[in-house]
């Protein structure tokens, strides 16, 4: 190596044409990255554009260090050439060109003026500590320029990413937004009358406050990826836009709703006529039965039968009177409404009926369990027994006798199913029976 210097060990012609070539292709690759970096989409963007907030403050720092990148890349370039020179002017350098070549690729022989390095905003090596000057080795600038390169590219391709994701898709929102908001108006679906009126309201406030901010803030919806050190690794923030999607959605299927509304009203109003009126004939019947029942049936408590509900025709009324003044946004929801009540009170009808006639109901299985009896008495040749005859022509009169009383009747109904029980698992041929045996009505 030779005698040294403060740059330290002389360097020999080896190691300078070796130093020269890397510092040559380091040469070429940062401006290759700063010619980029100034032709970068997201730059040119930034630089026309009104910025405010974090994006604002970020971009007169990434300015200023873009300038400063150039000053030093000019500084690099300069002390590149001198060292070019300085070796070319002999095929074997000399000591002292190999003196002076070690001095200018090892020691700090670059100097930066210092109104480059008291750039405004610029962050400098020293934390701008005011100094007319600053000396780097070639090494140390080129790892100072690649800072200020990653910082600098790192705020333009963010900037960049969320104007290329956010703005044309907020752009596509609000066009759905705005067919939307007409088909609304179609169907009568306007704010302060409908709820869906006003959150279309509400979207289009947000989505416009959203673009403006995105446009003039991009950074403020820029989601850096945790401990990613790549520039521009991240993503867009579509927190708001994709709450604002989903809501639009809502609203688009309420009104899609609305519409069907207005395609099969009519056909709706018809079958709600049809359930109502279904619901009254029954509770008609179930008061008819209930006098039937009064009258036929003895000792027995029968539900009372409540008319036919007026809120509901009152309502179908209104129904009608919206279809016709195509209020259809008022009439989804009525509509909906009465479907569910017309059924319930059919339903409730039916059960009206149904405890009304139970004891009718009752009657006919009495009347059908002793006519069994007696058809299967007469299949084992009991047709004719005195006793038989006689229990079933006592619960016979009970049951077809008004008013009937149902308890009584059944316990006659019981005598005679026990008394043919009896007849037929004993197996014995029917003859005359004792007074005694037979028994009477009341028995």
């Amino acid at each position: 190596m030779g005698v040294t210097d403060p740059a330290g060990p002389v360097m020999d012609r080896d190691e300078v044409d070796r130093a020269l070539a890397r510092l040559g292709a380091e040469h070429e690759a940062i401006e290759t990255s700063l010619l980029a970096l100034q032709d970068h989409a997201g730059r040119r963007l930034l630089e026309g554009a009104e910025l405010t907030g974090s994006t604002k403050e970020r971009w007169t720092a990434a300015e200023a260090s873009i300038t400063l990148l150039w000053a030093y890349f000019d500084a690099y370039t300069d002390a590149l050439r001198s060292a070019r020179e300085i070796r070319s002017r002999r095929r074997w350098s000399s000591r002292d060109d190999l003196v002076e070549l070690t001095e200018l690729l090892r020691g700090e022989s670059v100097t930066v003026a210092g109104s480059a390095t008291a750039t405004a905003n610029a962050p400098t090596l020293h934390g701008g500590s005011g100094k007319l000057s600053e000396r780097f080795t070639l090494v140390t600038l080129v790892d100072r320029m690649n800072e200020l390169y990653a910082t600098s590219l790192d705020m333009v391709v963010a900037a960049d990413a969320v104007w290329s994701a956010l703005p044309a898709r907020i752009d596509l929102l609000a066009a759905e937004l705005q067919r939307t908001r007409r088909l609304a108006h179609s169907v009568g679906v306007r704010p302060g009358e409908h709820p869906a009126g006003d959150d279309l309201e509400r979207i289009t406030r947000t989505l416009t406050r959203l673009r403006a901010e995105v446009v003039s803030d991009p950074l403020a919806y820029w989601l850096p990826t945790p401990g990613s050190s790549a520039p521009g690794g991240g993503k867009p923030d579509t927190t708001v836009y994709d709450r604002e999607a989903r809501a639009l959605e809502e609203v688009r299927r309420e009104i899609d709703a609305v519409l069907t509304v207005r395609q099969d009203a009519e056909q709706r109003l018809v079958k709600l006529r049809d359930v109502l009126s279904r619901a009254d004939r029954t509770l008609a019947e179930a008061r008819t039965a209930r006098g039937e029942v009064l009258a036929k049936i003895a000792a027995t408590e029968v539900p009372v039968v409540s008319g036919p509900p007026t809120v509901l025709q009152e309502q179908l009324a209104t129904a009608a009177e919206y279809r016709r003044h195509a209020q259809w946004h008022r009439l989804s929801p009525l509509l909906e409404s009465l479907e569910e009540k017309a059924e319930d009170e059919l339903l409730r009808a039916r059960e009206s009926l149904t405890a009304v006639t139970a004891p009718l109901a009752v009657r006919a299985e009495l009347r059908g369990r002793l006519d069994a009896y007696k058809a299967k008495v007469a299949r084992h040749g009991l047709a004719e027994d005195p006793f038989l005859i006689e229990r079933y022509d006592a619960a016979r009169r009970m049951l077809w006798s008004a008013p009937c009383d149902l308890r009584v009747a059944e316990q006659a109904v019981l005598r005679y199913q026990q008394a043919a029980a009896e007849l037929l698992g004993s197996g014995r041929v029917p003859g005359p029976r004792a007074p005694e045996e037979s028994g009477g009505p009341g028995a």
